[in-house]
């Protein structure tokens, strides 16, 4: 089960705090700052998430200020700015997409999870978002799972279902 702790301290380990140093020595004397993209993957990886607490910790290592990494991280989508599953689906949401049935497979989804676009199932496997376009226009609707991102095209229900079963097998088995 998923334990959130919104306002949880965050504390860097030695181990990751050398990994923040090794990628920070790509990068030439006084441009720290362009470590920035890696280091939130690393803290993503760590923590499922970026925290406010997170990412404050890493404008300090990086000598910069805080609202440069949440500007950062609020921009990209594959930053989390609150606690997800462990399988995150995303459904492109654009209009090709709407046009052959993405409106219906995010009702699917929620109906099929039981939780809304953002939200966390309660056993901490799944959560699911729209987003934008996923690069598949004349296959929709598509479907993006992370972490590992695997690409699913002209879903229908039954093959989201099935989709979701073979998560939570994955997960049994782990």
């Amino acid at each position: 089960m998923l334990s959130i702790q919104e306002n949880m301290t965050v504390e860097f380990t030695p181990a990751l705090l050398d990994r923040f140093a090794d990628v920070v020595s790509r990068y030439p004397e006084g441009k720290q700052k362009s470590a920035l993209l890696p280091i939130l993957h690393l803290v993503q990886a760590d923590f499922g998430w970026l925290s406010v607490d997170a990412m404050d910790k890493v404008a300090l290592f990086l000598q910069i200020k805080p609202i440069e990494v949440y500007e950062v991280a609020s921009f990209y989508s594959m930053y989390f700015l609150q606690p997800k599953g462990k399988y995150v689906l995303e459904i492109c949401r654009t209009g090709p997409c709407c046009l052959v049935g993405a409106e219906r497979m995010m009702q699917h989804l929620e109906n099929r999870l039981g939780v809304k676009e953002g939200e966390v199932t309660p056993d901490g496997l799944f959560s699911w978002r729209g987003v934008e376009c996923l690069a598949a226009c004349g296959f929709g609707p598509v479907l993006q799972i992370g972490p590992e991102y695997t690409f699913y095209e002209n879903l229908t229900a039954d093959s989201v279902d099935h989709l979701i079963d073979d998560l939570k097998q994955k997960a049994k088995n782990q």
